[in-house]
């Protein structure tokens, strides 16, 4: 999932970011914590205004391929 710290920070019901930005939370990703990139994703997308059904549709349809693709 590669969404935009702005966009967890507006979506985070505990707080975290918060915290971190004032100092109270070390090692929170986006934060004081790296985002590292996965080099060679088998699905990757942006959640930011983003359809949850589309989402889940697109989840389900990796897990389809990838079964029948087994020997």
């Amino acid at each position: 999932v590669t969404t935009p710290v702005e966009e967890c920070e507006r979506r985070d019901p505990k707080g975290l970011y918060a915290r971190a930005r004032a100092g109270e939370l070390k090692g929170l990703t986006g934060i004081d914590a790296p985002y590292e990139t996965p080099e060679d994703p088998d699905l990757a997308f942006d959640t930011t205004g983003a359809d949850i059904n589309e989402l889940v549709g697109r989840v389900i349809a990796l897990l389809e391929e990838r079964e029948t693709a087994r020997p």
